[in-house]
C-alpha cells in the first residue's frame, strides 16, 4: 500500500510513536527532500537506512506510476519535508493513481500546519477553507482575493515571508482593513508566535519585516442582509451592462443568500412591466 506519513512542522516531539515504528521498519520511502528525509532519520535516532526516491513538485507526474505499480507489491511511505503529505505538498497525483489502480492507501496522522494555525488563531473553526499559497504576481493574488472577498467561511492561507506584507496588504484592501486575522509563525518551533489583529494592522506590523515559515487565518466575511428590492436592481444592472439575465440572477443569488429562481422570475416580471 502507499502510506502516507505526517512528519513534524517544527518540533521533533511530535512525531508519534506509530511514525518511528512506520520508518523503523520501512523498505522504501518517497521523499519531498531525500536529504531533509535522511536528517529526520537520524535526528529521530532511526537506524533504518530504507531505499529513498525523490518523490517532488517537479517530477511527481512522471514518478507516480512507476510508484503506484511498485506499491502494489510492498509498502511505499510517502513523506514530504513537513506535515501531511498531499496538503500543499506532493503526493495527491500518487494517491490519486492508486486510487484509479485499486492500490490501497492509508495515512499515519499527524501534525498539520494548516489545522495548527487554525486551532490557535482564535477566529471560527467550525467552517474553514485552504487556499494553500496566494499567487506570487499582485495582479493575480488581487484576483484571487477578489474572488473570495464575500466567503463567509474562515480562510487558511500560506505565505513565504518576504510576501507577507504585500498579501496582507492586498487583503486588507480586497477584505476590508477592519476583517479579522491572525498571521501564525514557526508553529511548533521556538520561536513560536501568534498576532492576531485587523488585517490592516497586521500589514502595518509585517511591513517591519517577519522571518519563518508563515500561515494566515483570515475570519469569513460578515454576513450582510440584503433586500430582494436591492438584489433585483443588482441584477438588472448587470444585464445593463451586458450580462445574461441567468447569469446576473445566479451570481447575485449566490452573494446575497437570496433565492436564484425567484430572482429570475422578479427580473423577468420587471422585464414585462416594463414593456407595458
Amino acid at each position: 500500500m502507499i502510506l502516507l506519513a505526517a512528519t513534524p512542522i517544527g518540533n521533533l516531539g511530535d512525531a508519534s510513536l506509530r511514525l518511528r515504528e512506520t520508518l523503523e521498519a520501512a523498505t522504501v520511502i518517497a521523499a519531498e527532500d531525500t536529504r531533509h528525509t535522511a536528517q529526520l532519520l537520524r535526528l529521530l535516532g532511526i537506524e533504518n537506512r530504507p531505499e529513498m526516491l525523490a518523490l517532488h513538485d517537479h517530477n511527481e507526474h512522471e514518478k507516480a506510476a512507476a510508484l503506484v505499480e511498485r506499491a502494489a507489491g510492498e509498502d511505499v511511505v510517502l513523506v514530504s519535508d513537513a506535515g501531511m503529505p498531499t496538503v500543499s505538498d506532493p503526493g495527491f497525483r500518487v494517491v490519486q493513481l492508486a486510487a484509479e489502480r485499486g492500490v490501497e492507501v492509508s495515512a499515519i496522522p499527524g501534525p498539520s500546519a494548516v489545522i495548527t494555525a487554525l486551532a490557535v488563531a482564535g477566529l471560527p473553526t467550525d467552517r474553514f477553507a485552504f487556499e494553500g499559497f496566494l499567487p506570487r504576481k499582485a495582479g493575480e493574488r488581487s484576483r484571487a482575493l477578489a474572488a473570495l472577498a464575500a466567503e463567509r467561511r474562515t480562510l487558511v492561507f500560506f505565505e513565504a515571508p518576504t510576501r507577507l506584507a504585500a498579501s496582507l496588504a492586498d487583503l486588507a484592501t480586497a477584505f476590508g482593513p477592519d476583517r479579522p486575522a491572525a498571521v501564525c509563525r514557526e508553529l511548533t518551533k521556538l520561536h513560536e508566535e501568534v498576532r492576531r489583529g485587523s488585517l490592516a494592522d497586521l500589514a502595518d506590523w509585517a511591513a517591519e519585516g517577519v522571518r519563518g515559515e508563515i500561515v494566515v487565518v483570515v475570519g469569513g466575511a460578515p454576513e450582510v442582509v440584503v433586500s430582494a428590492e436591492t438584489a433585483l436592481a443588482e441584477v438588472q444592472q448587470r444585464v445593463a451592462e451586458g450580462e445574461r439575465l441567468k447569469d446576473a440572477t445566479r451570481s447575485v443569488a449566490e452573494a446575497t443568500g437570496l433565492s436564484a429562481r425567484e430572482l429570475y422570475a422578479a427580473a423577468l416580471e420587471a422585464r414585462a412591466e416594463g414593456t407595458r
